[in-house]
């Protein structure tokens, strides 16, 4: 009964607001007024029913939560047999693989269009995913080394007609470099204060990029770049899409592996530790400066690489396709997969590239209606899609999960 009064108080007070918009229509040109009264029924009528169906899950949610704790170690160990265990997963990934390897022969070149995006995405959420989900530094100017992996690509076969095999090793250097640049003057920086200079670093790279026009050409940005070779052969638009979808597929699985392999290893232990607790970690005998500069370079060349890829794969650029709103959608790749877990980062890219594309049916509602469902999916599961699956060692048995 509470819940009920509360949620008709919702709606009244969202009646009362939306009154002048929804219910008053003057027409200037015929100097009258139209009252709407429908319209404030409707809104209220989908205020109480949202508003109740929102209090029902949060009681929901809360009376479930000791019931899900007492069962989490069961489930995450279901999770780790389903991503571990050869007899779960082979069958799992044999399947995905074959269907992306023959995805460009079953759908349009809109479609694997659409696929390479969602593809680079991924290459970008892992990345971040080592500077963000396993160091736990908040990176908000992520985009700057997607640029410059771009921009590398686009201006050295301009100048020095550098093909594209070529720039991608050096793209990925340059991104590094200014990987260990942003991170030496943050080393002493955590949390909002180390967010707000990222965010300015970000900033600062796109604002050179849109004003030094002798350097960029500036917001006219940069067209005809090549897309990559293949032995060469002269390919059509649509030969040359599959090319790259091809090699953004490789990418792809080289950058699972690599970081798969990072994580496991004494550096990914070290920016575990790191993200846990800063002074333990140095108390440890672990030298912070290094472990956040490894996580800063190694997470910008995998940016760099797939800036490299990105212009190839457009053959324009400008400043304008690497704004804050691109940092914001790759941290919320990690953030919404789960952080540090790569098949969580995977399945978030994925969706929050390839849901936008199927929304367009709705047009200008499409976003409104993502946006909705990122909310009500960080409410009733804020550790991610697929929560990072972390070990623990329990003296006297065997290694468990946790």
């Amino acid at each position: 009964m509470k819940g009920f009064i509360r949620s008709l108080q919702v709606a009244l007070w969202f009646m009362f607001l939306t009154f002048p918009i929804m219910v008053i229509k003057v027409d200037i040109v015929e100097k009258t007024v139209q009252w709407r009264w429908m319209n404030l029924v409707y809104v209220g009528i989908g205020s109480f029913v949202l508003s109740f169906v929102w209090r029902f899950l949060m009681e929901k949610k809360n009376k479930g939560i000791k019931a899900r704790e007492e069962s989490r170690d069961e489930k995450l160990s279901f999770i780790q047999k389903i991503l571990t265990e050869p007899r779960y997963n082979r069958p799992l990934f044999l399947g995905l693989l074959l269907f992306v390897l023959v995805f460009p022969w079953m759908f349009s070149t809109y479609q694997t269009n659409i696929m390479i995006s969602a593809l680079l995405y991924v290459v970008l959420g892992l990345g971040l995913n080592i500077v963000v989900g396993l160091a736990g530094l908040l990176d908000l100017g992520y985009v700057a080394f997607y640029a410059v992996g771009a921009y590398a690509y686009a201006l050295l076969n301009y100048h020095f007609h550098l093909g594209f095999w070529t720039v991608l090793p050096i793209g990925g250097l340059l991104a590094a470099i200014f990987g260990i640049l942003l991170g030496i003057p943050v080393l002493r920086l955590r949390g909002d204060y180390l967010a707000i200079v990222t965010l300015g670093f970000g900033e600062i790279i796109r604002l050179v990029l849109e004003n030094w026009d002798e350097f960029s050409f500036g917001p006219s940005g940069i067209s005809n770049i090549p897309r990559p070779g293949f032995f060469g052969l002269h390919l059509t638009v649509e030969q040359a899409t599959i090319y790259i979808y091809y090699l953004v597929v490789i990418m792809s699985l080289i950058t699972i592996f690599v970081v798969n392999r990072l994580q496991n290893s004494r550096l990914g232990r070290a920016w575990l530790a790191l993200r846990e607790d800063e002074i333990a970690c140095e108390a440890m005998g672990i030298d912070r400066m290094k472990t956040k500069l490894a996580a800063f370079a190694l997470g910008a060349t995998w940016a760099g690489f797939a800036g490299v890829i990105f212009a190839a794969k457009t053959t324009f650029i400008n400043p304008a396709s690497f704004t804050f709103m691109e940092s914001a959608i790759i941290l919320s790749i990690v953030v919404l997969g789960g952080m540090g877990s790569i098949p969580g980062v995977i399945l978030a890219a994925f969706l929050m590239i390839l849901l936008p594309e199927y929304l367009r049916a709705f047009s200008q509602y499409r976003m409104l209606l993502f946006g909705a469902s990122m909310v009500l999916v960080m409410v009733f599961r804020p550790q991610g899609l697929i929560p990072n699956v972390r070990r623990k060692y329990l003296y006297g048995q065997k290694q468990g999960v946790r």
